[in-house]
């Protein structure tokens, strides 16, 4: 697992070059704290309270192409189910702060997802992105 990038994921420059191209402007990797719960969006957009996750489809169990590991089965469902809980605390509590939170598959096109996050900068909300 040390390949696994923590920030700068092939999905994540993707989607960043796409806001860019927009005119949008945005920090990345910042961290933010809710509850003692540190916390890392992709992007954010502080001023407008609205932060971007871009889920890996293994690592989040996405329902297209989440698949599970035949071999150390048990290890890999314990940690798949628990990435998917944080996911879910994690939302819940920046909910909970005023937060808007988008959670973009990294299947999904950069451009399809950079509409998405500019709908929700203008106050349209989204929680998932998927095709």
């Amino acid at each position: 697992m040390r390949a696994n990038r923590k920030t700068g994921s092939k999905p994540e420059v993707r989607l960043r070059s796409a806001l860019h191209r927009r005119g949008l402007r945005f920090r990345k990797n910042q961290q933010l704290s809710f509850e003692n719960l540190p916390v890392r969006p992709d992007v954010t957009f502080p001023a407008r309270k609205v932060a971007v996750f871009v889920d890996g489809c293994f690592w989040h169990r996405c329902p297209d192409h989440g698949v599970s590991p035949r071999s150390n089965s048990a290890y890999w469902q314990k940690k798949l189910d628990s990435n998917v809980e944080r996911d879910i605390k994690v939302t819940s509590q920046m909910q909970a702060q005023g937060w808007t939170v988008i959670r973009v598959w990294e299947h999904v096109a950069p451009d399809d997802a950079a509409e998405a996050i500019a709908l929700a900068l203008n106050g349209e909300n989204r929680r998932r992105v998927s095709p």
